[in-house]
C-alpha cells in the first residue's frame, strides 16, 4: 500500500475531526447528523494516520509530493 496522501491533506483531515468531535461535544450535533459526521470523521481519522485514502485510487490522485528522479 503506497502512501497518496501529502501532509497538507492529512493536516486537514485531522483538523475537521477535531472540529466535528468539538461540535459534537458541545451538544451542538445530534441525531442522524451526529452519526453520519462521526462515520465521517472516523473515515478520516484513520486514512489519516496511515496516510493512504482509498477513494483516491479509482481517481489515480495522489497528494503527496513527486519524488524527483
Amino acid at each position: 500500500m503506497k502512501t497518496n496522501m501529502g501532509t497538507v491533506d492529512r493536516s486537514i483531515r485531522l483538523t475537521v475531526v477535531v472540529i466535528i468531535a468539538a461540535l459534537y461535544y458541545a451538544g451542538q450535533l445530534s441525531g442522524t447528523v451526529a452519526i453520519v459526521l462521526g462515520i465521517v470523521a472516523v473515515a478520516f481519522l484513520a486514512t489519516s494516520l496511515i496516510g493512504w485514502c482509498p477513494v483516491y485510487l479509482p481517481f489515480g490522485i495522489s497528494t503527496c509530493k513527486v519524488e524527483k528522479k
